[in-house]
């Protein structure tokens, strides 16, 4: 029994139901899928064209009680592609609505009804200006493949430090979030030596090292040069990202009262920022030539050797 054929299942009831199926054979009607399936009925089924014909020659089970025959026919339903036209012609204006349905969606989808905006809002109205700059705004289709285009040039705006740009049902959402910290501006200029001494460490991560661990330098020296030089012997101009560590020597002869008066007075000369560090003090009293009644009266003159690190950095 093929799909595409147009037939309906027939149930005759009666006294010997195969006998039926002469009569029916003698009027021209073509029967198939003959089944016995009770002792007094039988099933089987006709084309759609000879349907009416069976009820004419049989009368229909609670539709022709008037007319009196040994056998009644029951519809038993249809079969094939007959079956599901029957079933679309009873459901078509649910499936037109459907239809109807599905279209209007998929082409509304592609249109832009709004813009949500999460996280920070303190751009929406350059946001929006972008967005209409690549062909995205309310009320229009919505133009795919700008999205990184648009989320560059928000990323260039102060303190944003992320963005995204997406379609959601009928709205673009756009996520902006801001760094909480202002963006640092870098000190431009080459890292130049504070003091006089013997490099102990030196670190560059931008910038092109003039000096080695263990050189000595003058007070003034390039530490770490503003640039760096291509292959082909061009400078170019950087920010300097680097840090250095110089050991210094500070000695003089200073008259104090006492060592810890010279040591103050020296360490107060020194100037030393918060990151130096005094790795050793030498104080020595120089001899004079004072009768002790002097000495008890006047200052002493005190030789002074302090040894001590200065840490600089830039951009670090």
């Amino acid at each position: 029994m093929g799909f595409f054929s147009f037939r309906e299942r027939l149930a005759i009831e009666g006294i010997m139901p195969e006998r039926a199926l002469l009569r029916l054979k003698r009027a021209g009607i073509d029967v198939f899928d003959v089944k016995k399936s009770q002792k007094n009925q039988i099933l089987l089924s006709v084309n759609k064209k000879d349907t009416e014909k069976v009820f004419a020659i049989y009368p229909k089970v609670c539709y022709n009680n008037s007319v009196r025959s040994a056998y009644v026919v029951r519809p038993m339903g249809k079969i094939g592609a007959f079956k599901y036209a029957s079933r679309f012609k009873n459901r078509v204006g649910f499936l037109l609505g459907a239809a109807l349905f599905c279209v209007s969606t998929l082409y509304l989808d592609a249109f832009v009804f709004g813009v949500e905006f999460v996280g920070d809002t303190g751009y929406e109205r350059e946001t929006l200006a972008l967005l209409e700059e690549n062909g995205i705004k309310p009320f229009s289709r919505y133009k795919a493949g700008e999205e990184d285009l648009i989320c560059a040039k928000l990323l260039a705006l102060k303190d944003v430090e992320f963005c995204s740009v997406r379609k959601s049902g009928l709205r673009v959402v756009v996520e902006i979030r801001c760094s909480d910290f202002p963006a640092r501006t870098l000190q431009k200029g080459s890292l130049i030596a504070r003091e006089s001494g013997e490099i102990v460490a030196i670190t560059a991560l931008r910038g092109t090292l003039l000096k080695a661990k263990g050189e000595r330098v003058i007070k003034g020296e390039l530490l770490v040069g503003d640039y760096f030089e291509t292959q082909s012997g061009e400078r170019k101009k950087i920010e300097v990202i680097a840090r250095a560590r110089i050991a210094c020597v500070y000695e003089t002869e200073i008259s104090a009262l006492d060592s810890q008066a010279a040591f103050a007075q020296c360490y107060l000369d020194l100037n030393l920022s918060q990151n130096d560090e005094i790795k050793n003090i030498e104080i020595t009293q120089m001899q004079t030539s004072q009768t002790p009644k002097e000495t008890e009266n006047s200052q002493n003159v005190f030789h002074v050797k302090i040894f001590y690190e200065v840490l600089q950095t830039l951009n670090m």
